[in-house]
């Protein structure tokens, strides 16, 4: 991660950054056509699952509804958002100490894949799209600037509000 820790104990950095080649590799997708990662710096460490359980699942009802209509939107194939083995409907690809991978295919032609890795300095987050189709991927080129502004979004809503229950 290239995020910068700043001195103090309420700061928390989300940074756009280079996707690491270890990230990459642990994405199940045959090919990756879009690619994005974050990283949050912060001095509370936190297993891959606390974060994307903050992150996603911890987001105000609103935003997560807004979230869901987004994703339905795009023709995401997600599943029932109360199931444990699911997050707001992704489907839980891999979850362990060290990274979740969630996943979603789209009606629409293309797949989905978030990744939550834990780091020393906090959390690494990235997000791979294949598409299938000339128009997945004229689709996604239109809502990547939107992208890029809810998981930054997110990211800072879940750091912020790791930082208020530990303080």
């Amino acid at each position: 991660m290239t995020a910068t820790r700043q001195p103090g104990p309420t700061t928390r950095t989300v940074s756009q950054v280079a996707t690491p080649p270890g990230a990459r590799a642990l994405s199940t997708l045959p090919r990756i056509d879009y690619e994005d990662a974050f990283a949050v710096d912060t001095d509370t460490q936190r297993t891959p699952e606390e974060w994307v359980r903050l992150v996603l699942q911890g987001a105000p009802p609103r935003v997560r509804r807004r979230l869901w209509l987004g994703w339905t939107a795009l023709g995401l194939k997600l599943g029932p958002p109360w199931s444990s083995k699911r997050v707001l409907g992704w489907n839980v690809r891999h979850s362990d100490e060290e990274f979740v991978l969630l996943a979603a295919d789209s009606w629409l032609g293309f797949r989905g894949q978030l990744l939550f890795r834990s780091d020393p300095r906090g959390l690494l987050f990235a997000t791979f799209v294949q598409h299938t189709n000339p128009a997945a991927r004229a689709l996604w080129a239109a809502i990547t600037p939107r992208h890029v502004h809810v998981v930054r979004s997110l990211l800072t809503h879940g750091a912020l509000s790791q930082a208020a229950s530990t303080a």
